[in-house]
């Protein structure tokens, strides 16, 4: 991690994040956007997986709200490049930050799990046991992410 910050810092981001008055501000809101559509979206589909709102089709719900999440963790990851940038060498050992990491990644492996688990599965049929404790735990690490991520500030 302090590698990545100082090839952030070499390459003028950290500088300019740093120094810039609306860049870091900006960054930060964009942040929020990102994790708000994540949050939201993926939080509607576990949420619906797990059992709630079966009335509710899964598969024109996943369809619409997916991609929506997918645009927030993509936006998650440009706007917290730019986060990192601005205090890198400080994040990169911080623990909370550090735990912030090892969600997403356990977030992402949890996205591939689920992937696996549905996989030539009737998108229509009711989800298996398995499936629902993956979305589950997918609405877990995901506001666990969220939770870390703010606490950051206070670490």
């Amino acid at each position: 991690m302090l590698a990545i910050a100082d090839a952030l810092n070499d390459w003028g981001v950290g500088g300019w994040a740093r120094s810039s008055p609306s860049a870091y501000p900006f960054a930060n809101v964009v942040h929020l956007l990102g994790l708000v559509m994540l949050i939201g979206s993926i939080g509607v589909v576990d949420l619906r997986i797990a059992g709630l709102w079966r009335a509710i089709p899964l598969g024109p719900l996943a369809r619409a709200l997916i991609p929506v999440a997918a645009a927030g963790l993509v936006i998650l990851a440009g706007s917290g490049l730019i986060l990192f940038a601005a205090d890198g060498r400080a994040l990169a050992v911080s623990d909370t930050f550090q735990l912030k990491l090892l969600l997403i990644g356990a977030g992402l492996a949890n996205v591939l799990l689920f992937r696996l688990l549905r996989r030539g599965r009737d998108p229509a049929a009711d989800p298996t046991l398995a499936v629902r404790l993956a979305a589950s735990l997918s609405l877990l690490i995901w506001l666990g992410v969220g939770t870390a991520g703010r606490m950051i500030a206070y670490a």
